[in-house]
């Protein structure tokens, strides 16, 4: 029950990795604030998710568009009112946007990706950083993806977003430091999500014969599991990782529950951030 008492605000929490985040903070014994713009599905989940919980836990839910500022206002304004505390946030709603070549794809999808990836979740610390200085403290776990580390070809929205919520999570955590609030982005892994099937709907042409080929197999070998980032989103919103922060940090690939043994190591290095490659890393003298 690491995060007993605690109040988290999930965004994107009806379906997919959202509801496993919301699950795995129920069962660790936190009161969780549902959002999601679709009403139907997200009530849907509210009342699932209150059946597992525990006498005097709440769950919570309200729709709202992390992409606009008077939503995003009244989301904040309702979890801090209706839960005991706030002291969690994690920004999980996303899209992958338009897929194709950047010269080919639709303009307005592609200002809406930047929209709701990036500048929601800019909005929503923005809107409850003023909760967690009073507390004091807070953590806050922005969702990142592929295409923060790497080109994502016939995604360049989504890539762009993602890359720029992992540069502001590094810079939100140094505007932070030394509040007891802790800023970090997670990579989940490949999962087995609706995004998946969004690539697949498009099929090569869109997607590209590479990625496409990749999505193929992930589909059918089931794909990073979904528990797994829950996992280390609710580590990341726990004591536990107190004192970590401004990291992108995987949920397949790294060492996540060794990492307060390795605090101090971190807090003086660039590990898990993102930088750039000069000829002296490659051992060049040019």
């Amino acid at each position: 029950m690491s995060l007993q008492g605690r109040g988290v605000l999930i965004t994107g929490a009806n379906q997919g990795l959202g509801k496993a985040i919301a699950k795995a903070c129920v069962w660790e014994g936190a009161h969780v604030f549902l959002c999601a713009r679709n009403r139907d599905l997200l009530e849907s989940t509210a009342a699932e998710l209150s059946a597992s919980a525990s006498p005097g836990q709440l769950v919570l839910s309200e729709a709202a568009d992390v992409s606009q500022p008077d939503d995003v206002s009244r989301l904040v304004e309702s979890a801090v009112t209706t839960l005991p505390s706030l002291y969690g946030l994690v920004n999980n709603a996303g899209i992958y946007g338009p897929i194709g070549p950047t010269e080919e794809v639709d303009w307005q999808q592609w200002r809406q990706t930047i929209e709701i990836n990036l500048m929601g979740t800019v909005l929503m610390c923005r809107a409850i950083l003023p909760v967690f200085r009073r507390n004091p403290g807070g953590k806050i776990v922005n969702l990142s993806g592929g295409g923060a580390t790497a080109p994502l070809p016939r995604f360049s929205a989504y890539a762009a977003s993602k890359a720029a919520v992992v540069r502001f999570t590094e810079t939100l955590a140094e505007e932070t430091s030394g509040t007891g609030i802790d800023v970090n982005a997670m990579a989940p892994g490949a999962l087995n999500t609706k995004m998946l099937d969004q690539v697949l709907a498009a099929g090569p042409g869109q997607a590209g014969e590479v990625i496409y080929a990749h999505c193929v197999k992930q589909k059918e070998q089931g794909g990073a599991p979904v528990e797994r980032a829950a996992e280390l989103c609710a580590f990341l919103l726990s004591s536990r990782s107190d004192g970590i922060s401004g990291r992108l940090i995987s949920a397949v690939w790294d060492p996540w529950e060794n990492l307060p043994e390795h605090c101090a190591e971190l807090k003086a290095s660039d590990v898990y951030t993102l930088r750039r490659i000069v000829p002296k890393d490659r051992g060049w003298d040019w």
